[in-house]
């Protein structure tokens, strides 16, 4: 199981806000550190994992969880 160290509830905001947030949270974190993201967006499922992969952070799990419910673990590595 993965230590999360930070959550952010980006939950009920709208593309591009989620990625927004996640990028200001990450930043406050240490290198290794582990943030995760709730969202409700449908276009997060596509939006987190193109983020981390431009900004060469680590994806650790993008899961659909039910119905407008999404969950993100995110490794900072910069």
């Amino acid at each position: 199981m993965t230590e999360v160290h930070q959550t952010l509830d980006a939950r009920n905001l709208s593309c591009p806000m989620p990625v927004l947030k996640s990028k200001k949270a990450l930043k406050a974190l240490e290198i290794n550190q582990v943030l995760e993201i709730l969202a409700t967006d449908p276009g997060s499922m596509a939006d987190i994992p193109a983020w981390t992969r431009t900004t060469g952070q680590e994806l650790i799990a993008a899961e659909e969880r039910g119905p407008k419910d999404y969950r993100f673990l995110v490794k900072r590595l910069n």
